[in-house]
């Protein structure tokens, strides 16, 4: 079983594309597995990384470099590349990067307006020893250079998306049993920092107004948290609804999903909403989904949605704004026209992050790399993706 994380999901996506673009080309993966984990792997996965040991990545790194693959590709997370430890925090990441001598592509997951010192300088030390940096956002290219001190531009690719066709939203509901129902969705691994309260808060406002609408809350607890405090957040959430009265009105999907499912869900909702309460969230899996599949959408204002949904491509409101959610949703619900709009506006510009589109981008860049040693020995280049190991199959949580 694949680790069931946003960064493993978005990889086993990212493999799948780039296959796809070309299916001469061989990826094999490196796969950091939590501690005291022992998860079983297909024979895509070559090298395993005990997470938080210092030596591990240094082994692999090594193991890495006297391989034949052409270019590494990391998708870099904090904590899947270090420790904190004693106040300090321990980076991984270059002591990975420091055995290896190959191309290196790094795709920044995080980019936070405003840096911890020790993030700020563990990013410029991966910047230093890759040979491209990726970023997701117009925003964290900013970033980079301007809070960062990173000189070097990064190369802005998209978070990818399925390539879905915008229609069947009331087949998909008779096909999910949620007919002559208005859906409000919010999808991703459930945890606090989602913000779910706001939007539970919001319902009766819509209720009184759209008296069918159905809040559906589709994913499972996030795997760290459920560790952690087991379901204690997802109770909270269930006390509110019942002490609402909106047991009727709000719905949990308490389930690990395929992306098919996935993509079903989204395609029966009418408002997708995203009450997020980090406003330095600088990549959003289900954001980038649901502007792919062409959905009007409400969002907090954090930094990935402020840049996807400018221009007329959604509406914003405040973090922790339970009225400000309330009034979103009602004014698109009361007005098809610019729930219309909307919709057409936000599948124009998502449409172009499809992963087909992607997977292209992705292997081009691989190949800028290796060009030179390419066209002496005209084969095509190996693809090292490094993270949390995932199956081609791409299923998911998506956050």
């Amino acid at each position: 079983m694949p680790r069931r994380c946003g960064i493993a999901t978005f990889t086993g996506d990212l493999v799948a594309a780039v296959k796809a673009a070309d299916p001469d080309v061989r990826c094999v993966q490196a796969a950091i597995d939590e501690p005291e984990a022992a998860r079983a792997y297909g024979p895509e996965v070559k090298w395993r990384i005990r997470q938080g040991d210092v030596a591990s990545y240094q082994a692999v790194g090594r193991a890495i470099d006297k391989s034949g693959v052409d270019v590494v590709n990391v998708q870099h997370e904090f904590g899947l590349y270090g420790i904190h430890r004693d106040g300090t925090y321990h980076d991984h990441c270059v002591a990975l990067l420091e055995q290896i001598s190959k191309p290196v592509i790094t795709t920044f997951h995080t980019v936070l307006p405003k840096p911890e010192p020790w993030m700020r300088d563990t990013l410029r030390r991966i910047a230093e020893r890759s040979t491209v940096v990726v970023v997701m956002a117009e925003t964290a290219a900013r970033l980079l250079r301007d809070v960062y001190g990173i000189d070097r531009p990064p190369v802005v690719i998209p978070h990818g998306m399925p390539a879905i066709a915008p229609h069947g939203r009331h087949r998909f509901k008779r096909q999910l049993g949620i007919e002559k129902r208005t859906i409000v969705s919010t999808f991703g691994l459930v945890d606090p920092r989602k913000g779910l309260e706001y939007m539970i808060a919001a319902m009766p406002a819509i209720v009184a107004s759209h008296p069918d609408t159905l809040y559906l809350i589709v994913g499972q607890t996030h795997p760290e948290l459920q560790r952690r405090e087991g379901e204690r957040y997802r109770n909270e959430l269930v006390h509110e609804i019942e002490r609402l009265g909106l047991a009727e009105r709000v719905r949990f999907v308490n389930q690990y999903l395929t992306q098919r499912e996935i993509v079903d869900y989204l395609l029966a909702t009418d408002v997708y909403v995203t009450p997020y309460l980090d406003l330095n969230q600088i990549t959003s899996g289900t954001l980038a989904y649901a502007l792919g599949a062409g959905k009007a959408i409400v969002s907090t204002r954090y930094l990935h949605a402020a840049e996807a949904l400018a221009e007329g491509r959604g509406l914003l409101v405040e973090s922790r704004d339970a009225v400000g959610l309330a009034r979103a949703v009602l004014a698109i619900l009361d007005d098809p026209t610019l729930k219309r709009e909307l919709e057409q506006r936000a599948y124009e510009y998502g449409k172009e992050m499809a992963w087909p589109n992607v997977g292209r981008r992705v292997l081009a860049l691989t190949r800028e790399l290796i060009e030179p040693e390419a066209a002496v020995r005209q084969r095509q280049p190996v693809v090292e993706p490094l993270e949390p190991a995932t199956v081609e199959e791409t299923s998911a949580p998506i956050s």
